[in-house]
């Protein structure tokens, strides 16, 4: 019995080691992003490995909804359509056409 204690012991320093090594170190992720021609470095500098992850997927995230707002923006195109234009003008029939009167007899 004494000897399971001993190695209890042992497993449980052996962990906390571990730990303390990991929250030693700075930065455990890191990601280089590249869209075009920018370039972003991504990096998370506190917490656990879950947590450091977690950090580097909102940042990337707010990096590339910034990048798709910057250059899916047309600047010159109207919010309203330019009047006399139309799309289906000539392409197609009228949609309600002029009903005949009926006939009596």
């Amino acid at each position: 019995m004494a000897d399971d204690d001993d190695d209890q012991d042992e497993v449980q320093e052996s962990m906390e080691d571990q730990t303390a090594a990991a929250a030693g170190l700075d930065s455990r992720v890191k990601a280089s992003l590249v869209l075009g021609t920018e370039s972003f470095a991504i990096s998370s500098e506190s917490g656990i490995l879950s947590e450091q992850l977690a950090a580097m997927k909102e940042k990337s995230m707010e990096i590339l909804k910034g990048y798709i707002t910057k250059h899916n923006a047309p600047a010159d195109v109207p919010d309203e359509p330019i009047e006399g234009l139309s799309d289906d003008e000539g392409d197609a029939p009228a949609k309600n056409p002029p009903k005949k009167p009926k006939k009596q007899k």
